[in-house]
This record gives C-alpha cells, structure tokens and sequence, in this order.
C-alpha cells in the first residue's frame, strides 16, 4: 500500500517507483509506433481507395489526409480480419471487420490502447449497468439506450451469424464499448475515423459530445469557466497538431480537458488513462476521495479512502467481478499532487493550493449540509417501509436524485474547473431550493408530522448549517417581507 504510513527501507523504493512512472518522467513526445512498417501497406488495401472514392468520398478523403496514410497506412492494414472471427465479412475478396477495436489499433499505438485499457473510459458501460434498468427500461425505455446512452457509454456489439453487426448495438463509438473482439473502448470516440487526427482529441469537443448535460456538465462549465473563455480567445494560439504538445513549450494560451487530465506537462508524463488526476467522486450522492488501484495487468479500479487501502501484492475484485493482484495504489493525496503539478505550469503556488481548497471546501459543504442528510433520510425511508424498493415511483425519490445527481454534481464539478456560475447559481443554489422547497415538505407528506420531524432533527436542524430553521421569526427582506419599513423607522 502507498502510504507515507507503510513506507520503510522498500517503502521508499515503491514511492520513487510510483513518482517515477506518473510525475517525475521527463516530458515525453509522442509515443512513436515501434512496429515495423513491413507490417503495414498490404498490396490489396490499396485497391480499397479506389472503390471508395466513388462510394465513400467524403470517408476517402478523410483518410487521405491523415497520417496514416502519410505512413502508408491503408484500409485494410485496420479492418483485415481472420475468417474465424465472429464479425468478419466477405467484402469484394476479402475478409474484414467493421469494427477496428482497440485491440487492432493496439498492434502499432502499443503504450496507448494498454492506457486505455485500465482507464474509467473503457469501463464506462460496467460503470452504468446498475443504473441502467431504472433509467432506461423503467423511465424512458430500452429503445433510448442506442439512440442515447450507448452512444457514450458504449454497448456491447452483437455480431449476427454472418459477421453483420445488429442495429441494437452499432453504430456505436461510445468510449466504452465492448467489442466482438472482447476489448474494451472505442479510439475513434475521440480520434473521429477516418482522419484519426490528435488535434481532434485535444479540441474540448472531442470531450464534451458526452460530458455534457446533466451528469456530466462539463461542456457548460468549462464554457462558462476563465480556462474555457481562454481558450475561445487564444484557438489559433493552441498548436492542436503538435507533435509533442507540452503545456509552456508547445502552448500556453489556455488549457483544455486534455491538458488536465492527461497531457504532458515538463513534470508530469502524458497518459491516456483519464482518471489518474481526480482524488474526489463527484457523480455521486455524497463525494469521497478516491484511492486508485492498479493491478499488475494494467487494469484499474477506484476505492473510497473511507475503506482501507489494499496492499501491494494483495488480491483485490476488479469492477467486472475477476480477481486480480495489486501492483500500487495511488491515495488522493498522490493523485492531487499530480493534478496540481499541471496547474502550477500557469499558476503560482499559493494561488492552486489556495483553489484546491476552495473546491475540496464546496465538496464538504454539499456533502454535510445537504448530500449525507438527504441521504440518510433516505435510508430511514426505505427501512421504514415509507418508500417502495421500487425506483422513481414516488416524488421524493425524483427530488432526491435531482439534487444529487443534477444540481449537486453541476455545483462540484463547478467548483473543480473554475465556474463560479455553475458552483453557486446553477449548482449549490438549485440544490438549497431542491431540499428546501420541494425534498423536506414532500418528507413531510409522505412520512407524516411526527416522523418527519423525528428526521429533519436528527439529520437536519441539528447542525449548526441548518440552524436558521429553527428561526422562522427572523425577517429578511430578500423575499419581501418588511420591503420599505426601513425607510420609516
């Protein structure tokens, strides 16, 4: 275990491991393809062009422009498949897949798609799948989730007996996805195919498609943050096609989901695992700060620093139910030293620890005035058989998962990417009015007078933050009450 607790004589030597392999490498260029290009350029892809730029101008053209056809890279090299393969086609002689996993691309971009394959992205249908029946099948319906839900999250692509792809589960490229291939993700979801192009990936758009709305609001944060206004400004001045693309060498105008959350600064390595940096959960009822596991297969899951951290060594469940074995966890302490490394490049010291706990003083704020409250009320709910196993039959039940799932997450996430609009007005303000005005009074309906009260004493009034409740003859003229008294007195 990565604690400053554990580390003896061998301790040290996996804290400089750990250091090593995520903060302290020097600034790294691009990952360069290591495979050799006698692996590529196969004589009959290049038939393919042809055909396709009549039938396919604008995909062909695409192509055309990318580097990988500056390498030699044709269509075939990607999408040639083996006969045996459950999604392999007879296309005009040849046999190919649809699809191109990341497994595919992994046989050139080898450090990338094994990034990729451990990060929250690749798991982020597992991540889901426990929402899945009460929003999709309950609530809106199973037709929703391919037009919607999958297209983010990914789906797991049926093949047909005859390597044709069911139109309940492709075209997808949501991040993900799980391939007929048994691999995880989708490159193309932020490098669009057919151009591949890395100044895509950069660009917030790439980024924002699916962190948008209300789970994920960050496309309006950033918007509405002073990084993201920078950036509108400064587009010109971000050198997207950068080879390398260090934060101070390359650019430095403004910074973009990827410049935190995973690019190359001159103190910390670029990686294409997205969740290294965030030590809070802020998609959920009350937030924690995570630790996060790494298993000796490159797979990765996150645990609650409320549970105690696994050791080296140890075996651990992975988040598909596989067991496997820890090779280092990184505490929030180490995965905030990382995220602030980024910032200093633009900021002064005092400036992002000062911030860093502006935003952790938010997240403590929503959870103990309002996201453990609520929370506990409804557990005391449920137990008292107030409330139906069943979700969202009741009115509270939308109340409660608006105010954490909506408003709460719109306000911690405000508060991480400097959006002063979304931590307060559209944020923690919409979260007071859900549990004020509509959380409380309907608690009072549904569980009656006496066990109401019982409730908001025990988890509401009696802190100190809820105080003004038991003061209902304090006037404040913000509502009107005592509006030009002050004038006459």
């Amino acid at each position: 275990m990565l604690t400053e607790q554990s580390l003896g004589r061998s301790g040290h030597w996996t804290l400089f491991a750990f250091l090593f392999l995520f903060v302290l490498i020097p600034p790294a260029v691009a990952e360069k393809v290591k495979l050799d290009p006698s692996n590529w350029g196969l004589e009959e892809g290049k038939e393919c062009v042809s055909c396709h730029k009549k039938s396919s101008a604008a995909l062909t053209h695409e192509w055309q422009n990318s580097a990988h056809a500056e390498a030699g890279v044709n269509c075939l090299d990607c999408h040639l498949a083996d006969q045996v393969d459950n999604d392999a086609i007879e296309h005009e002689g040849a046999i190919i897949a649809t699809i191109v996993s990341p497994k595919d691309c992994g046989r050139c971009h080898v450090k990338e798609f094994k990034e990729t394959e451990g990060s929250v992205h690749a798991k982020a249908l597992s991540m889901i799948k426990n929402r899945l029946p009460a929003l999709a099948d309950n609530l809106s319906g199973k037709e929703m989730v391919a037009a919607g839900c999958a297209q983010c999250h990914g789906s797991e692509v049926v093949a047909r007996g005859d390597g044709t792809l069911t139109p309940e589960t492709w075209p997808n490229t949501g991040i993900g996805r799980i391939n007929p291939d048994g691999s995880l993700g989708s490159c193309s979801a932020c490098h669009g195919r057919h151009s591949f192009s890395k100044a895509q990936a950069r660009d917030p758009s790439a980024c924002t498609w699916c962190h948008t709305g209300s789970d994920s609001p960050d496309d309006e944060v950033y918007a509405s943050s002073k990084h993201g206004m920078l950036y509108e400004a400064n587009r010109s001045k971000m050198n997207l096609d950068s080879d390398q693309w260090v934060l101070g060498k390359d650019y430095s105008a403004a910074p973009t989901c990827v410049t935190c959350h995973m690019g190359t600064t001159p103190g910390v390595k670029g990686s294409h695992d997205v969740g290294m940096r965030d030590a809070w959960s802020l998609n959920r009822p009350v937030s924690e700060q995570q630790y996060l596991v790494i298993f000796d297969d490159g797979d990765r899951r996150e645990l609650p620093d409320s549970q105690p951290a696994p050791r080296r060594g140890s075996e651990l469940s992975k988040l598909d139910g596989s067991m496997g074995k820890v090779k280092a966890v990184a505490s929030p302490k180490r995965r905030r030293q990382i995220m602030t490394k980024v910032c200093l490049e633009c900021h002064g010291k005092n400036f992002v620890n000062s911030y860093m706990k502006q935003f952790d003083n938010l997240v403590k704020l929503y959870n103990d005035k309002f996201g453990k409250p609520a929370q506990a009320i409804m557990s005391a709910l449920y137990e008292k058989q107030l409330l139906t196993p069943a979700p969202f039959d009741e009115p509270i039940e939308f109340s409660f998962w608006r105010l954490w799932h909506d408003e709460g997450t719109a306000a911690r996430h405000g508060a991480a990417m400097m959006s002063p609009n979304y931590a307060s007005w559209e944020g923690m303000h919409k979260v007071a009015q859900n549990f004020y005005g509509e959380f409380l009074p309907q608690l009072r309906q549904l569980a009656g007078e006496e066990t109401a009260n019982e409730l908001i004493e025990m988890h509401v009034t009696s802190q100190d933050q809820h105080s003004w409740l038991n003061n209902p003859g304090k006037p404040n003229p913000i509502l009107g009450y005592g509006i030009g008294k002050e004038s006459h007195e």
